[in-house]
């Protein structure tokens, strides 16, 4: 397995030396994700600042997957790596996309290619030995042209076609000398240069197909007619191999220049044969058959890309920017944070932000994939800044790409349109098509073997009239028929163009899934491991109970109590005001003043003439000789075992009651766990850092199999460990951000309500858009359905090659025969894959 040492300076704040403890934390957390192989130190006499190794696999992690892993995890990353995400034209096929990435892989400095059948290139190359200028330079020399393209800066902006040519030369001057650290977007008329464009544009390829097809019918046809001479026949026939061989043949004659050959030349060489035994006929059905079916394969991949294609197109180019109580129609590109937007009735939201004005419900399916409008309210400030906030409430932030209800909203923008969540989910959907899977990566090495097994075996067919009695042109025959039945064309395409069909309807319902990889794994993981607050939890406490002491009513207990908290600003504090102020349904409440607050055990406040002090058990001991009694106490730590945190409140020296407080479940989260029960998942377990009571009480509450408390951030990772040397496929689900260590070490990490969260989008495998946990049985689901397509698929094109290889060795099947099979068996595995856009949610 190819491997790659990279250097990056750590630079870990307040660390005094690569020795420290951090270092290593920071080493034991990269070294479990998949794909880096070993971390280490490098003692390196010429650096100053120590310096990390990777030792890792291109296949299965990027650079830029590295480097992000390594800033989430406490290292501050130089600029010496350049990242580029292409999206090219003129890319046939995913055969044809491979011999492309060996030919970006000898550009010097160029460390990783991974390019996708679906028009997708993603590089990353060290900046001092190359720049995008170069590398734009190769990928013209391979008659491909760039669409448009993103750096580091995650740029999708694309360049209008009138400023294209004047730009273009700025743009690569700036480019070659800054390592392309901006956008270089250049767009391309329609079929322009395409490699399948020609007289008719986009589908020429199509229509020589079908113009070849229709001269072999015509030929074909006459030929039973004995009045006409042979010879019209026969120039119907080459008019045929004409149209139907164009394209074959440019694509075969490109590639042996470059000293390879690919199965369009075998293809061609089988055509010729056939002509040379003089079988016109069945060469021009060969070129037909095969010149169409390459022409529905790219369609059909077509279709799956466009899915992907038109997330991009979700968000409006030009916003109403409102300046001076006037508002003007500017293009996106010119919106700046703070500036204030305004959103009309039934129209797309231009830009993330937060509302300031107006009240409206937002349909915010196309980023998070929620069926249900969202109540949108403005913000109480509408002055602070919003831009570096994560935990802004879902009722006040927007997401560009959605659609507003049916009033106006004003909305202040918080991330520049590069920076949007859906330009964000653009490109790491179209980063994730370049990502190849574990069957693809198989696939690969078994190409590698097959197809010269295959030459090898053609070789001796050839000679075959030498050991048996029959005529030289007997045994070319039945060597390009074999030929043609051993193209490895369905196996090519068979996981592409099921990652591809996945990866897009997942993020059509509000699904990130980061490539192949994720994809497979997460059908056959038989554990998932839970964070408890914010995931399986609202992450916010609610008074749960109020229980009077002595001769006081609940209402007044919640008055004395609502009073004392509303000086503090503790979270729990808030929430007994919240819910306090609720329950008593405005009536008065009076003041109370002179907050003292005990660190950790409660606080202290005059409340009229009274002393009350609001705590835990730990508050009164030692506080005076008034210490609760043994009923009181047993009373609070029966709350406690329920997984209550609980409240005794004192006036004087009486106790007059106690208030518990709980982060109560989800309201999907039962009817979620019992549908993944269903659906196969044997193992369901919280890790919390919550005591051992209240995850037992929240387990027992939602229906979970297991209920790990009290553990530190290491120990989730510890019980990662645990879990995945017992379930071998082990899913965590957290919220991306401190259970990011946990994440990485299990099989698929996934984030849930990445919408809002740029860590969350980064860490994970696989991100959960909308803060829900009811969609993970549909991302579990859809992978499933992925995985039995791209194994159907192998059965499919493997099947088709072990059936027709030894029927074409015996002359069971003709050349006729094997390309008809063949063409459908890839147009079938193609059109298998295309079923995945159409998957429903349960």
């Amino acid at each position: 397995m190819k491997k790659l040492q990279l250097k990056i300076p750590v630079l870990l704040p307040q660390v005094p030396n690569e020795k420290d403890t951090c270092v290593q934390r920071l080493i034991a957390e990269l070294e479990a994700k998949e794909g880096l192989e070993k971390v280490h130190i490098v003692d390196d006499q010429e650096d100053t600042v120590p310096q990390l190794c990777f030792h890792y696999d291109p296949d299965i992690i990027s650079i830029d997957r590295i480097q992000s892993l390594a800033e989430n995890a406490g290292a501050e990353i130089t600029e010496k790596y350049g990242h580029l995400l292409l999206e090219v034209e003129g890319i046939r096929h995913t055969r044809h996309a491979r011999s492309i990435e060996k030919s970006l892989l000898a550009i010097n400095g160029v460390l990783e290619v991974s390019v996708s059948g679906s028009g997708m290139v993603r590089l990353e190359f060290d900046k001092k030995q190359t720049n995008f200028d170069e590398i734009s330079k190769q990928i013209e020399k391979e008659y491909l042209q760039i669409q448009r393209s993103s750096s580091n800066e995650n740029d999708y902006t694309k360049a209008s076609k009138k400023q294209e040519r004047s730009k273009k030369e700025d743009t690569k001057e700036q480019t070659s000398t800054e390592g392309h650290e901006h956008k270089e977007g250049e767009t391309h008329e329609e079929g322009e240069g395409h490699a399948h464009g020609g007289i008719f544009g986009k589908n020429t390829e199509l229509i020589f197909s079908i113009i070849c097809g229709a001269l072999l019918g015509i030929g074909f046809g006459l030929s039973y007619v004995a009045s006409i001479p042979d010879w019209v026949s026969l120039t119907l026939y080459i008019g045929a191999y004409f149209f139907g061989g164009y394209f074959t043949a440019k694509e075969a004659i490109q590639t042996v220049a470059k000293g390879g050959f690919e199965i369009d030349f075998l293809m061609l060489v089988a055509a010729i044969g056939a002509a040379v035994l003089g079988e016109w006929a069945e060469g021009a059905l060969l070129l037909f058959l095969f010149s169409l079916g390459h022409a529905l394969e790219h369609y059909a991949m077509n279709k799956a890309r466009k899915s992907i294609a038109a997330l991009a197109d979700l968000a409006p180019k030009t916003a109403l920017l409102k300046k001076d109580g006037k508002t003007e129609e500017v293009g996106i590109e010119k919106l700046g944070i703070g500036d204030i937007i305004v959103v009309k009735p039934n129209s797309k939201i231009s830009a993330d932000g937060v509302v300031v004005n107006g009240k409206s419900s937002v349909n915010q399916a196309p980023i998070t994939g929620e069926s249900v409008p969202v109540d949108k309210v403005p913000v109480e400030d509408v002055d602070k800044d919003y831009s570096a906030q994560d935990d802004i409430k879902d009722e006040n932030r927007v997401f560009a790409g959605t659609i507003n209800g049916n009033n106006t909203l004003e909305i202040k923008v918080i991330k520049a349109a590069k920076d949007s969540t859906l330009s964000r989910l653009v490109k790491l959907v179209n980063e994730a098509q370049t990502q190849k899977s574990p069957t693809q990566l198989l696939t690969d090495k078994f190409e590698k073997y097959f197809v010269p097994s295959v030459l090898i075996l053609v070789g001796i067919l050839l000679f075959a009239f030498l050991v048996i009695d029959e005529p030289f042109s007997a045994s070319f025959y039945r060597a390009m028929a074999v030929l043609v039945a051993a193209s490895p064309c369905a196996l090519a395409i068979s996981t592409p163009s099921a990652v591809l069909s996945g990866v897009a309807r997942a993020a059509r319902g509000g699904v990130l899934i980061k490539g192949g990889r994720p994809l497979e794994d997460l059908g056959v993981i038989t554990a998932l491991a839970f964070d408890k607050t914010g995931t399986l939890t609202e992450g916010k406490p609610k008074l749960t109970q109020v229980v009077p002491l002595g001769n006081i009513s609940e209402n007044e207990l919640l008055k004395i109590a609502v009073a004392v908290e509303s000086l503090s600003d503790h979270p729990l504090a808030k929430a007994v005001v919240r819910d306090g102020k609720e329950r008593l349904e405005g009536e008065e409440i009076p003041n109370a003043s002179n907050l003292e607050a005990v660190l950790g055990k409660g606080i202290k406040a005059s409340f009229g003439n009274d002393k009350i002090y609001i705590g835990n058990l730990d508050l009164y001991e030692g506080l005076d000789e008034s210490t609760p009694s043994e009923k009181i106490a047993t009373k609070v730590r029966g709350l406690e075992g329920g997984g209550n945190t609980t409240m005794l409140i004192r006036k004087n020296e009486e106790y007059i009651g106690i208030i518990a407080l709980m982060d109560t479940p989800r309201e999907a989260a039962k009817g979620t766990l019992k549908k993944l029960k269903e659906i196969g998942i044997k193992r369901m377990i919280m890790l919390t850092g919550d005591n051992q009571k209240v995850a037992d009480a929240v387990a027992e509450e939602i229906g979970l199999t297991d209920a790990w408390g009290s553990l530190l951030p290491e120990e989730k990772v510890d019980a990662i460990k645990e879990l995945k040397e017992k379930e071998s496929k082990v899913a965590m689900v957290g919220d991306g951000v401190n259970d990011a260590p946990a994440m990485a070490n299990s099989t698929v990490g996934i984030a849930m309500g990445a919408a809002g969260s740029d860590v969350a989008l980064e860490t994970a495998d696989i991100a959960l858009m909308a803060d829900k946990l009811e969609t993970l049985p549909f991302a579990i689901g859809l992978s499933r359905k992925a995985k039995a397509i791209i194994r159907q698929n192998l059965w499919v094109s493997l099947g088709i090659v072990a059936l027709l290889i030894p029927s074409t060795i015996f002359g069971l099947a003709n050349i006729g025969v094997a390309v008809v099979i063949h063409e459908g068996s890839t147009l079938l595995v193609v059109f298998n894959a295309l079923r995945l856009l159409a998957y429903k949610k349960d």
